[in-house]
Protein backbone atom coordinates (compact mmCIF):
# COMPACT_ATOMS: atom_id res chain seq x y z
CA UNK A 1 0.00 0.00 0.00
CA UNK A 2 1.40 3.37 -1.21
CA UNK A 3 1.30 6.13 1.73
CA UNK A 4 -0.47 9.49 -0.03
CA UNK A 5 1.23 12.28 -0.94
CA UNK A 6 1.47 15.30 1.74
CA UNK A 7 -1.39 17.51 0.02
CA UNK A 8 -0.68 21.59 0.89
CA UNK A 9 -3.02 24.40 0.30
CA UNK A 10 -2.52 27.84 -0.82
CA UNK A 11 -3.31 30.29 -3.31
CA UNK A 12 -1.94 31.66 -6.37
CA UNK A 13 -3.08 34.71 -8.38
CA UNK A 14 -3.21 33.66 -12.30
CA UNK A 15 -1.85 36.70 -13.44
CA UNK A 16 1.67 35.64 -11.93
CA UNK A 17 2.19 32.64 -14.11
CA UNK A 18 3.79 33.05 -17.09
CA UNK A 19 1.87 29.76 -18.59
CA UNK A 20 -1.71 29.60 -16.45
CA UNK A 21 -2.35 26.53 -18.26
CA UNK A 22 -0.77 24.99 -14.88
CA UNK A 23 -3.93 25.64 -13.66
CA UNK A 24 -5.29 22.62 -14.94
CA UNK A 25 -3.46 20.20 -13.75
CA UNK A 26 -4.03 21.51 -9.93
CA UNK A 27 -7.28 21.21 -7.84
CA UNK A 28 -8.29 24.87 -7.21
CA UNK A 29 -11.12 24.90 -4.30
CA UNK A 30 -12.21 28.40 -4.94
CA UNK A 31 -11.72 31.79 -6.96
CA UNK A 32 -12.00 35.32 -6.31
CA UNK A 33 -11.66 38.12 -8.33
CA UNK A 34 -10.38 41.18 -7.47
CA UNK A 35 -13.21 43.85 -8.70
CA UNK A 36 -10.72 46.90 -9.68
CA UNK A 37 -12.61 48.72 -12.05
CA UNK A 38 -9.93 48.54 -15.27
CA UNK A 39 -10.50 44.86 -16.45
CA UNK A 40 -6.92 44.87 -16.85
CA UNK A 41 -6.19 45.54 -13.27
CA UNK A 42 -8.15 42.25 -11.80
CA UNK A 43 -6.56 39.50 -10.60
CA UNK A 44 -8.16 36.46 -10.46
CA UNK A 45 -7.01 34.66 -7.11
CA UNK A 46 -7.19 30.69 -7.11
CA UNK A 47 -7.18 29.01 -3.66
CA UNK A 48 -5.50 25.42 -4.36
CA UNK A 49 -4.88 22.37 -2.87
CA UNK A 50 -0.88 20.84 -4.28
CA UNK A 51 1.64 17.95 -3.77
CA UNK A 52 5.45 19.31 -3.48
CA UNK A 53 5.80 17.91 -7.02
CA UNK A 54 3.18 20.16 -8.27
CA UNK A 55 4.83 23.21 -6.26
CA UNK A 56 8.06 22.21 -7.57
CA UNK A 57 6.22 22.59 -11.76
CA UNK A 58 4.50 26.22 -10.07
CA UNK A 59 8.08 27.70 -9.53
CA UNK A 60 9.07 26.78 -13.06
CA UNK A 61 6.06 29.16 -14.42
CA UNK A 62 5.64 32.10 -11.75
CA UNK A 63 7.36 35.16 -13.50
CA UNK A 64 10.20 35.72 -11.90
CA UNK A 65 9.99 39.52 -10.33
CA UNK A 66 7.50 40.29 -8.06
CA UNK A 67 5.34 37.53 -7.57
CA UNK A 68 5.53 34.03 -5.10
CA UNK A 69 3.01 31.57 -3.74
CA UNK A 70 3.02 30.18 -0.50
CA UNK A 71 1.20 26.85 0.57
CA UNK A 72 0.83 25.21 4.25
CA UNK A 73 0.06 22.38 5.23
CA UNK A 74 -2.08 21.00 8.69
CA UNK A 75 1.22 21.07 10.61
CA UNK A 76 1.54 24.46 9.94
CA UNK A 77 5.02 24.06 7.78
CA UNK A 78 5.02 26.48 4.73
CA UNK A 79 6.36 26.28 1.47
CA UNK A 80 7.13 29.63 -0.27
CA UNK A 81 7.63 29.22 -4.03
CA UNK A 82 9.26 31.83 -6.25
CA UNK A 83 10.81 31.62 -9.68
CA UNK A 84 13.29 28.24 -9.48
CA UNK A 85 13.45 28.58 -5.71
CA UNK A 86 11.28 27.38 -3.05
CA UNK A 87 12.25 27.56 0.52
CA UNK A 88 10.39 25.75 3.43
CA UNK A 89 10.15 26.80 6.78
CA UNK A 90 7.82 26.06 10.12
CA UNK A 91 5.15 29.28 10.17
CA UNK A 92 5.27 29.42 13.77
CA UNK A 93 9.55 29.91 13.94
CA UNK A 94 9.53 33.32 12.32
CA UNK A 95 13.49 33.02 12.30
CA UNK A 96 13.05 30.42 9.87
CA UNK A 97 11.66 33.10 7.40
CA UNK A 98 14.36 34.95 7.19
CA UNK A 99 16.34 33.20 3.82
CA UNK A 100 12.79 33.19 2.03
CA UNK A 101 12.11 37.05 3.20
CA UNK A 102 15.87 38.08 1.64
CA UNK A 103 15.36 35.97 -1.12
CA UNK A 104 11.71 37.93 -1.93
CA UNK A 105 12.86 41.19 -1.76
CA UNK A 106 16.11 40.43 -3.85
CA UNK A 107 13.23 39.95 -6.77
CA UNK A 108 11.05 43.30 -5.92
CA UNK A 109 8.22 41.99 -3.51
CA UNK A 110 7.59 44.38 -0.98
CA UNK A 111 8.47 43.30 2.47
CA UNK A 112 4.89 43.51 3.77
CA UNK A 113 3.68 41.03 1.19
CA UNK A 114 6.13 38.28 2.74
CA UNK A 115 4.34 37.92 5.70
CA UNK A 116 3.53 33.48 4.61
CA UNK A 117 -0.81 34.29 6.27
CA UNK A 118 -1.99 30.83 6.05
CA UNK A 119 -5.76 29.64 7.26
Amino acid sequence: MSIPEQIFKGAIIEESLEDGKILNNLKIIKTVVTDDEDPRDRWHIHTIEATKGQLEEISKVIKPKKFYAHFWDDKKNIIAVFRDKIFEFKFDNEASWQPAILYGLSVDIPREQLDFLID
